[in-house]
């Protein structure tokens, strides 16, 4: 059971974003319509659509809001799943898998939307590019911009041949690139803290450092137990993630949760930090474990990349994250490196979410590292389906997302091993 801290301890984001309020523990009985254990993307999002829809909402967060992967990610808001389109096509059929990508789209809009109807700001900006480093995967951006169009009716990507990379992104790396005018970058500290006060404008009750002991479920709903009391809600949301652990058992043999990292730089020049990005959009490359980094309003870049299977984090970041970065951008190299941290992903074994109901309980997981977006149409999956219309929902639960194998014990070294090939691939 990985250990929280009640703190944001050690992120760019937290250290720039000024005050960070302080929510109450959950102490005495109370009773909800809607109990959702978890507050990050998932528990957020889900929340805040039932609380605007009239529902009685209380939320629980082990540590505080958005402590993990949602509020120390890398704040790239990307059309579409870790495990791409082929295993959904391959579970639902062509039909039914477009109408799940046809969620995802609204996703890509409703983010730009809602902070806009809520009055917060989240520093959103648009465009993303995908770039490749192997001739192969050349070939993939071209296989991947022909199949958006005519299989899922997606026309914002368009492709960028090597000549023109120098007018999107300043590194000679690459070979070419898609660019997605639908992905976007920005600040998920922001968006979580923004998310929270809505939920409460609209009457939901949330609490910080209130971890569930266990729950069970009764004739009437279930009983959630915290170290000073119980909340009682006719409806379960289990929002946890990666850190499911013991809370649910079935839930979190299905997960494996992998150590991720990044860095920010210092502020650089910002002529210097333009070049890098001359058309202000995010870049994400298409090896097996990307690269990915943007450059932040106060002209930071923000890179990273690094991941490992056994679920530790290096001692340091920055020292571990550094050449990859100086790969990418030579014209950094000593660049200072101001923040260095990590955190925790929930993988798949397939890389598919899991998301579903089992009689009045709900989950949402397994997003695997790519979560902005898809927290969100899940939790659209999952509000709606409490709500009355299970259509979306009955998508994602026809997905399958076995046990990993191995147990407690096994589980890591296995999915390393194999992970360790898929990688030495991509180097040779």
């Amino acid at each position: 059971m990985f250990k929280q801290s009640a703190q944001h301890i050690g992120t760019y984001y937290a250290a720039t974003y000024g005050s960070i309020p302080l929510r109450p523990h959950q102490a005495g009985s109370e009773e909800c319509q809607v109990l959702v254990i978890g507050g990050g993307f998932s528990g957020l999002h889900t929340a805040l659509r039932l609380a605007l829809a009239g529902k009685k909402v209380v939320l629980l967060e082990a540590s505080r809001l958005a402590w993990a992967a949602s509020g120390r990610n890398g704040g790239q808001a990307l059309p579409g799943w870790s495990c791409d389109m082929p295993p959904l096509e391959k579970a639902l059929g062509t039909e039914r898998a477009r109408q799940l990508w046809d969620s995802m789209t609204w996703a890509a809009n409703e983010m730009r939307e809602l902070p806009l109807r809520h009055g917060f700001d989240i520093d959103y900006r648009s465009g993303a590019i995908y770039t490749a480093v192997l001739p192969r995967r050349v070939r993939l951006l071209r296989e991947n911009l022909e199949e958006a169009v005519e299989k899922w009716g997606y026309e914002q990507l368009s492709f960028i041949p090597k000549e023109e990379l120098p007018e999107w992104i300043a590194s000679p790396r690459y070979l070419a690139a898609l660019h997605d005018a639908g992905g976007a970058h920005l600040n998920p500290l922001k968006l979580a803290q923004g998310l929270a006060a809505a939920i409460e404008a609209a009457g939901g009750r949330i609490y910080e450092q209130s971890q569930v002991l266990d729950y069970r479920e009764t004739g009437s709903g279930y009983v959630a137990r915290t170290a000073q009391g119980e909340v009682r809600g006719d409806v379960l949301v289990l929002a946890c993630n990666a850190y499911i652990d013991r809370l649910d058992r079935t839930l979190s043999k299905r997960l494996l949760p992998v150590g991720s990292y990044q860095v920010a730089t210092a502020p650089l020049d910002p002529e210097l930090a333009h070049s890098l990005f001359p058309r202000g959009t995010c870049a994400i490359d298409n090896q097996f474990v990307p690269d990915y980094f943007r450059v932040t309003p106060d002209n930071r870049l923000l890179f990273g990349g690094g991941c490992t299977y056994l679920g530790g984090i290096p001692k340091d970041v920055a020292a571990a994250t550094r050449p990859y970065l100086e790969r990418v951008f030579p014209q950094l190299r000593g660049v200072q490196i101001d923040y260095g941290w990590g955190g925790h992903i929930d993988c798949t074994m397939h890389r598919t979410p899991d998301v579903g109901r089992q009689g009045q309980k709900y989950w949402l997981q397994g997003f695997s590292g790519h979560g902005i977006l898809p927290t969100l149409a899940a939790a659209r999956a999952v509000s709606d389906a409490i709500l009355g219309d299970e259509q979306l929902l009955g998508l994602y639960q026809a997905l399958d997302n076995p046990r990993f194998p191995g147990g407690d014990l096994l589980a890591a070294p296995i999915e390393a091993v194999g992970k360790a090939w898929y990688r030495l691939r991509d180097v040779i």
